[in-house]
Parts: structure tokens; C-alpha cells; sequence
């Protein structure tokens, strides 16, 4: 265990290329994914929260029900649509980062719109009263929850991003783990450690929990920056 552990910060201090490569990776993917599941998160969670109560509710129902979807099974249904013989097959996304991106995207549109939600949830209802007498269109009731919510939204995106990045369902089934490709951090811990090279594995693992800690950290001050603007 000793000798793993030495073998593993050496490969991350002496910059070993493919380890750095594979981070580099995982962290481009994740950010797309992240940019794109939040730029359909925000408007969908501010459509549910105007919206009637019962096809709110039911909306909610929905959202909560693709959270509990296993990865592989959104994989699946990616992998069935983007495949040779899928309606976008003549893309050729499979086995590509965008294909990874997508269905990382699909992954991250519940849990990133159903954390925003919970955050107009908490607006003053009278802000909503107070823009639509003034002749607010819809559009401006959006950029008014998102200017007053912008810190639990930058708290959802966080929290989206770091669920994409410990994924490893979809990034297998629609990268196909293709070295100097499509090889992120959690499908090349899973291979490695399959081949038992314990100490590159470890590596990597280091590595997305420093990423990981760092997300929650940086969440945490962001509410925390929230509350302590309220008291003041």
C-alpha cells in the first residue's frame, strides 16, 4: 500500500503526461456538460415556478423521478439515439467527448434544475407581484430571480458539476474509455484498477478528491457569503 501510495504522487509530480492528459480530459467534458445543462436548467426551473400548481407539481414529480435514473440507463437511451443505426447516427457522436457531453448534459439538466428550483422557491412572492404591476414581461421576471438568486444558482451549477465529474456509467458506454480520446478520470480509475495497476488508479483518485472537496468548498462559501449578506 505504501509503495502504491509513492508510486502515485510520483506520477503527479513528475507531470505524467497521459495522467494530466486524463484530468484535462474529464475537466473539459464536465464543464460543457455543466455550461449546457445549466443554460436549460435555469429557464425550465423558472417555468416550473410560474407555473399552475398542478403541473407544477407534477413537473417536480417528473424531475425528481430522473434524478433517482440510473447513469447507465441514460446511457442506454443515448447510446440507442446516437449509435450507427439511431436517428443521429450519421453524426458519428458515439465514442466521441460530445457524445459523453451529451448524455452528461441529459445527467445534469434534473439535478442542476431542481436545486434552482428549490432556490426561487424561497423568493419573496411579492417580488413576483411587485415586477408584474410595473409591467414586467417574462423575460424580466427571469432576469430578476436569477439576479436574486445568483448565489444558489452558482451553488447548483457546482453541485451539477461535481455529480458529472464522479460519473462513470455514460462516460464509458458513450466514450468507449479511448486513450488520448475519450478517457476521463472515473473510466480510467475503473480500467486501471481492473488491470491492477493500483497506483495509477490512485492517482487519479487523488485527484477527483481534491476536484471533489474543492466543489463543496467552494459551495459552502458561496452560502455562506448568502447568509451572512442577509444578516448584514
Amino acid at each position: 500500500m505504501g509503495y502504491s501510495i509513492y508510486k502515485a504522487f510520483e506520477l503527479l509530480f513528475t507531470l505524467d503526461k497521459e495522467i494530466y492528459f486524463i484530468i484535462f480530459t474529464s475537466l473539459n467534458i464536465t464543464f460543457f456538460s455543466t455550461i449546457f445543462a445549466s443554460i436549460m436548467s435555469i429557464p425550465l426551473a423558472f417555468i416550473i415556478d410560474i407555473s399552475k400548481p398542478r403541473f407544477k407539481k407534477i413537473s417536480i414529480a417528473i424531475l425528481n423521478s430522473f434524478m433517482a435514473l440510473p447513469t447507465v440507463v441514460i446511457g442506454l437511451f443515448v447510446y440507442a439515439f446516437i449509435s450507427r443505426s439511431g436517428p443521429l447516427g450519421f453524426m458519428g457522436l458515439l465514442f466521441t467527448p460530445f457524445g459523453i457531453i451529451i448524455g452528461q448534459t441529459i445527467l445534469a439538466i434534473p439535478i442542476i434544475a431542481s436545486m434552482i428550483l428549490a432556490g426561487f422557491s424561497k423568493i419573496d412572492l411579492r417580488l413576483y407581484e411587485t415586477l408584474i404591476t410595473l409591467g414586467a414581461k417574462k423575460f424580466d421576471l427571469l432576469k430578476a430571480i436569477i439576479f436574486e438568486t445568483k448565489t444558489l444558482i452558482l451553488s447548483a451549477i457546482l453541485g451539477g458539476f461535481g455529480r458529472i465529474i464522479g460519473e462513470v456509467g455514460i462516460s464509458m458506454m458513450l466514450g468507449g474509455n479511448i486513450k488520448w480520446y475519450t478517457r476521463t478520470i472515473t473510466t480510467a480509475i475503473a480500467l486501471e484498477t481492473s488491470k491492477g495497476e493500483f497506483y495509477y488508479a490512485l492517482a487519479l483518485g487523488i485527484i477527483l478528491i481534491i476536484i471533489a472537496f474543492g466543489i463543496n468548498l467552494s459551495a459552502h462559501l458561496i452560502i455562506k457569503s448568502k447568509d451572512r449578506w442577509k444578516i448584514s
